[in-house]
């Protein structure tokens, strides 16, 4: 008897495809909250493994959402531009005091 090579091919058409995409979403759900419960159980313990446990997260989240790693770089981009301090002084604006510290 011979093996097929080729893959099967799929008769139930694109509402079987539509409700295969909902069930893969769902699963991905259910294992988002599964996995949410022992990060949570994680950060009581203190445990450094929450943190690792958090980027898988985040990477699930990320493929759920179907975003793109370029998206995510230009999202972390104008984040970083956000947060950094304005340096602009306009004229006749005092500058803000400097903090300074002694070390020793």
């Amino acid at each position: 008897m011979k093996r097929r090579t080729e893959p099967p091919q799929d008769r139930a058409g694109p509402r079987a495809a539509e409700t295969t995409g909902a069930s893969s979403e769902a699963r991905l759900l259910s294992l988002l909250a599964t996995l949410e419960q022992c990060r949570a159980s994680l950060d009581q313990v203190g445990s450094a493994a929450a943190g690792l446990l958090s980027l898988a997260m985040l990477e699930l989240r990320l493929e759920l959402h179907r975003v793109t790693e370029s998206e995510l770089k230009a999202l972390c981009d104008l984040t970083a531009q956000a947060n950094q301090p304005s340096l602009v002084v306009k004229p006749g604006q005092d500058l803000p005091p400097l903090r300074l510290q002694l070390v020793k």
